[in-house]
């Protein structure tokens, strides 16, 4: 059993409130947990407007399952949050 942890973090440019900032980030979180049967939450900079930073986590059993499944999220993140994926970092348990 592997447990990988993706973490990034975003800049939401179009984010003018925290409001429009959870909204796209509570969207993006419900659609990687559904789509890919992972666990993920905002761990990062709640309270600034235009920063979220994202933990994702999944247990697989191999590294490259679990890194094809994080470079997934990734890719879709980048077609379809109006965000920019500024920094992302993951580790293996």
């Amino acid at each position: 059993m592997i447990v990988g942890l993706c973490a990034f973090e975003l800049f939401i440019p179009h984010a003018h409130s925290l409001k429009e900032k959870r909204k796209i980030v509570k969207s993006l979180i419900a659609r990687a947990r559904s789509r890919h049967n992972v666990s993920a939450s905002e761990v990062e900079h709640q309270d600034l407007w235009q920063r979220a930073g994202i933990a994702i986590v999944a247990v697989g059993t191999s590294k490259q399952q679990i890194e094809s499944m994080f470079d997934g999220i990734m890719r879709e993140i980048e077609m379809t949050v109006p965000a920019q994926i500024v920094a992302h970092d993951v580790d293996f348990l």
